[in-house]
């Protein structure tokens, strides 16, 4: 075989690297046995080199023999052509092709003229004659080769290049000193950095008008995608003498619409991960003008509870998304009944009696039953269905073995579980390997977009439509969304509410989407984080401070501004020039004021942070201290600490100041935030709620993650007070509290006691990234 690949002029390298890889090496070898048998032996480099293209870039080997045939014959003579020719099968995939449509399209026994190509190329010089006499030498000829090419595509490009070279010789004359000089570079405009940063927003599934569309943002596999009715060409779409008649009724329902569906499963709460899904799902729909279902994978009413079918649809419209429609396996339930019927009638699935412990895991046993009459599988199938069975008697398993090496997937098992949509009408409940594909089937859905995981459940998804002459989507993976120092499974998140380590699915140390919501991340942000992220096949595990960095973003934007004190200390203004509170106007936003202001009442009696004082003043402090006079921020007064109150055990409680006007004082070192006649409010102050990168890494955290959890994730300051502007503000409301961070305000806020949760510090703690 080495001598074969060599003897058509492959390097003995490319020849040893090639019979590495079994599949290319037995393709290769029939084409070139092929080759010999109308050829000869003997093979020059530019019939091997179109040999092993042929082999290395056909995706249908049955086309393989018909391919080689034309470069036998010399009809298929250059790479061009050749490349025409792999479309074209690839684009016809049921046989016979039609000969003489791939002849005309592969340029089968065109003939281009020296004299056709003179012309070419003269006409194209002439279009370019100003241009070319104005520029000479440092012309773009690459330009005047494309054209000429475009006109005739078949010639041979060596042929055209020397062409053009001779022409343009003619026009110019030799080469001068000058026209050997280097070109100089054009500076590009470089952009600005707030331009850089630019990505993909959705907003209530509209793309933002000043950014890309979502497509374009998204990278990796998107740009792979398929075109709706093209499904054929995807590598690995397995098709069959229906496909094309599928296709064409498909396209007749959808008008060639691409279609997606988001299909969780109504057993838990969405997280950050799911954010991905939900974005990619519903804008790769969006930026394509289509429509996208929230289709709930309802199959498993053990687990099923209605707060999470609300939930889901909540966030997924929070995140800014209508779904086009909202439907669920159990609607088609009968449809899939009648089907598991066709497909053991059609001897492609029987009913068997192993435990769930047997058929476990990659290996187990060949199933005693797999080849039991089709009329006993019908009867023992009527059977499960009435309940004749009790649950893990009796399974439907389909007869295929999957990518990943497992064998005869279960369609149907037995559940004594009343459904929350069909009650007790069925007590056979299809898997996920049965429902998905046919329930994309009967959707039309386009791309079937899931994570990475499902991937060894492509075969059985193709099988299974193909089994059943039903309409096949395209499966397309993508690597998962992780974060750091979290964990999201259903089952670990159960685990830290049963343990009190958190107070539920939405307690804000956690990255589930409600945590993310009720902590104050605005559904903005999580879809510019997930446009960040993009979409790779690769899996992607981000650290949560570039989470927190879009929050930053979108809060210093939308966030109105407000003054809060975390840790108050008492300050008398001795010499208040007014017998009762003034009114200060504080801009909602101090970098565009005319997004309005709110009123704060300054009164005699302030509240300011304790940090904000100090009774000495170390070098490089520059807040309130003897001697050490700051302004107060907004008022246009400066305060000069007089005398120092304390208790009895010798803590500062109470500051006795004067004021001054910051128009006829020396500017101070520092403003500083204050309160005044304030309302009382709790705020919580939150931090990761995990001390490892990875807790639930075993090398990292021997003890498992209920070891690893940060004592410190979570700490409550009682006797905050915030300034009134906010007193009516709303649960989810958000506001940037000057000089501590931004704040949502929490569900738990009564009336006269208002919660707040900090989302995230003005800044990023250098600590954490």
């Amino acid at each position: 075989a080495l001598g074969l690949f060599t003897g058509i002029g492959l390097s003995e390298a490319k020849a040893r690297e090639t019979l590495r890889n079994g599949a290319l090496s037995a393709l290769l070898r029939r084409a070139v046995l092929q080759a010999r048998s109308a050829l000869g032996p003997a093979l020059d480099k530019a019939t091997g080199t179109l040999l092993y293209n042929t082999a290395a870039r056909l995706k249908d080997p049955k086309h393989l023999g018909f391919l080689v045939g034309y470069i036998a014959r010399r009809e298929i003579l250059t790479d061009l052509q050749l490349s025409a020719a792999l479309e074209y099968v690839k684009s016809h995939p049921l046989e016979p092709l039609d000969v003489a449509d791939f002849e005309r399209a592969c340029g089968v026994g065109v003939c281009i003229t020296p004299e056709q190509i003179e012309e070419a190329v003269e006409a194209v010089i002439s279009k370019h004659r100003a241009e070319l006499l104005a520029e000479r030498y440092h012309f773009n000829m690459g330009l005047l080769m494309g054209e000429a090419r475009n006109q005739l595509r078949w010639a041979d490009g060596k042929t055209i290049k020397n062409e053009v070279d001779l022409q343009v010789l003619h026009l110019l004359g030799p080469k001068t000193e000058a026209d050997l000089e280097k070109k100089p570079k054009v500076a590009k405009a470089r952009l600005a950095p707030a331009e850089k940063q630019k990505v993909a927003v959705v907003e209530n599934g509209d793309m933002g008008t000043e950014t890309q569309s979502l497509l374009e943002q998204l990278r990796g596999e998107a740009l792979k995608f398929h075109k709706p009715g093209e499904n054929y060409k995807t590598e690995g779409y397995v098709v069959t003498p229906n496909t094309m008649a599928l296709l064409k009724q498909h396209l007749a329902i959808t008008g060639g619409q691409v279609r997606t569906r988001f299909p969780p499963e109504p057993n838990g709460i969405l997280h950050i991960g799911h954010a991905k899904a939900i974005n990619f799902n519903f804008g790769y729909a969006k930026a394509n003008g289509g429509v996208c279902f929230l289709r709930y994978d309802d199959t498993n009413p053990e687990k099923e509870e209605e707060k999470y079918f609300t939930a889901i649809r909540e966030m997924v419209e929070w995140l800014g998304y209508q779904p086009y429609a909202v439907t669920h396996a159990s609607d088609y339930f009968d449809q899939l009944y009648t089907w598991a019927l066709e497909l053991i009638r059609r001897g492609q699935a029987y009913v068997c009696h192993q435990k769930v412990e047997e058929i476990k895991g990659h290996n187990p046993p060949p199933s005693p039953w797999r080849d039991r009459p089709v009329e006993e599988s019908l009867l023992l199938f009527e059977d499960m269905r009435k309940g004749k069975f009790g649950e893990g008697e009796a399974t439907l398993r389909m007869k295929l073995v999957m990518e990943d090496g497992k064998m005869d997937p279960v369609a149907y098992r037995v559940k004594f579980t009343p459904h929350h949509r069909t009650g007790d009408k069925w007590c056979i409940y299809p898997t996920y390997d049965y429902t998905h594909c046919l329930c994309d089937s009967i959707e039309h859905i386009t791309h079937s977009l899931c994570t990475k995981e499902f991937q060894a459940r492509r075969s059985s998804y193709f099988w299974l439509c193909n089994a059943l002459d039903v309409y096949c989507p395209v499966q397309w993976e993508y690597g998962r969304l992780n974060l750091l120092y979290t964990v999201v499974s259903k089952r670990k998140i159960i685990r830290l509410v049963e343990t009190g380590a958190v107070r539920d699915w939405d307690d804000p140390r956690l990255f589930t989407l409600t945590a993310l919501r009720r902590r104050g991340f605005p559904p903005e942000a999580i879809n510019n984080f997930c446009a960040r992220v993009g979409v790779t096949v690769a899996q992607a595990t981000m650290e949560p401070h570039l989470l927190e960095a879009c929050a930053r973003e979108v809060l210093n934007e939308q966030a109105p501004r407000a003054m809060a004190v975390l840790e108050p200390l008492k300050v008398t203004i001795t010499n208040f020039p007014a017998p009762k509170a003034l009114e200060v106007l504080v801009p909602n936003f101090p970098a565009d004021e005319s997004r309005g202001f709110h009123k704060v009442p300054f009164h005699q009696t302030v509240y300011i942070e304790e940090t904000d004082f100090r009774e000495e003043a170390d070098k490089g402090y520059k807040r309130l201290a003897p001697g050490q006079p700051v302004g107060l921020r907004h008022t246009g007064y400066i305060i000069t600490v007089q005398n120092i109150i304390k208790d009895v055990s010798g803590r500062v409680i109470e500051l006795e100041v004067t004021c001054t006007k910051s128009d006829v004082a020396e500017k101070p070192k520092a403003f500083i935030h204050w309160v005044s006649v304030p309302l009382a409010c709790e705020v919580r102050l939150y931090e990761r709620l995990f001390l490892h990168k990875n807790p639930e890494d075993p090398s990292e955290v021997p003890g498992g993650f209920l070891s690893d959890l940060n004592p410190d994730s979570l700490r409550v300051v009682h006797n905050a007070l915030v300034d009134s502007s906010v007193r009516s503000a709303r649960a989810f409301d958000k506001f940037q509290f000057e000089r501590l961070g931004y704040f949502s305000v929490d569900p738990d806020s009564e009336e006269g006691k208002m919660v707040f949760n900090r989302t995230v510090t003005l800044k990023e703690d250098p600590g954490k990234a």
